[in-house]
């Protein structure tokens, strides 16, 4: 008997469907729990509420315009700051007269928390566009050259040596040997960048949104008629497309440094 159970427990299709099955349980006790006890959708809608909301804000294109905006937002911000991110972070591990120069900053900057920072960027910026892009690069930049700097300082350095005994220039013991050990960290640190990325967009959609526009507008437009099912049904979207956005980078990662796959 025991083995059998062993086996159950064990097997792949089983591994493969309890996520899934532990989502469908916590649905399914959510609907009880608010169909039983009479709560107020004002309160806890059941999660047929939201999907029914859900489907008027997918059918009517709010959902998908307000995502789009964000995403954009996200993406013009996450790429300013992975590429200069990761030339400061590259540039530091490479030459200690700039890792001595920038260090100091980096150490006094990174741990401000880049949300207070909003107030002075409206009053700089004002809430446009100009503001939310912004705070996406500045939010991604310290993490993204953090993890590249500590990648470049990581290499073998016999894996160096090695490569100047049999020739090689500096050019290319930086291109071929340094940089490539250095993905794993590299990449890392976009993930963490992508991360906080997302949240200070929102954020930053919430608190300043002359634009009226992307995911943070809309959970303060709902939040503010009390429309909890609109909440609900933006929150699961911002899961949904959080997860997406990790698996994308993890396919791009494949892609451009497969070599780094596991190490990360």
């Amino acid at each position: 008997m025991s083995a059998t159970i062993t086996s159950v427990r064990g097997s792949p299709l089983l591994q493969r469907a309890l996520p899934s099955l532990i989502v469908l349980g916590v649905i399914v006790g959510w609907e009880a729990l608010v169909e039983l006890n009479g709560l107020a959708p004002i309160y806890l809608p059941a999660p047929s509420s939201i999907l029914r909301y859900l489907w008027v804000m997918l059918a009517d294109g709010s959902m998908e315009y307000n995502l789009g905006i964000t995403f954009l937002r996200i993406m013009a911000g996450f790429l300013v700051a992975a590429i200069s991110g990761v030339i400061v972070g590259v540039v530091m591990g490479m030459s200690p007269l700039a890792a001595r120069i920038v260090d100091p900053w980096i150490a006094a900057l990174y741990p401000l928390p880049k949300i207070s920072l909003i107030p002075l960027l409206i009053i700089w910026l004002g809430t446009g566009e100009t503001y939310k892009i912004f705070i996406s690069a500045i939010s991604a930049f310290f993490p993204i050259v953090i993890s590249s700097y500590s990648g470049i300082g990581q290499v073998d350095q016999g894996l160096l040596k090695a490569a100047k005994d049999l020739g090689a220039s500096q050019v290319q013991v930086q291109t071929k040997i340094v940089i490539p050990a250095a993905m794993p960290s590299i990449i890392a640190g976009l993930h963490l960048g992508m991360g906080v990325t997302v949240i200070l967009v929102v954020a930053a959609e919430m608190i300043g949104g002359s634009s009226q526009s992307g995911m943070g507008y809309l959970l303060v437009n709902a939040g503010q008629v009390m429309e909890t099912e609109k909440v609900f049904a933006s929150l699961i979207v911002l899961a949904v497309f959080g997860a997406a956005l990790t698996y994308a980078q993890r396919w791009v990662d494949r892609i451009i440094a497969p070599w780094a796959q596991g190490k990360v």
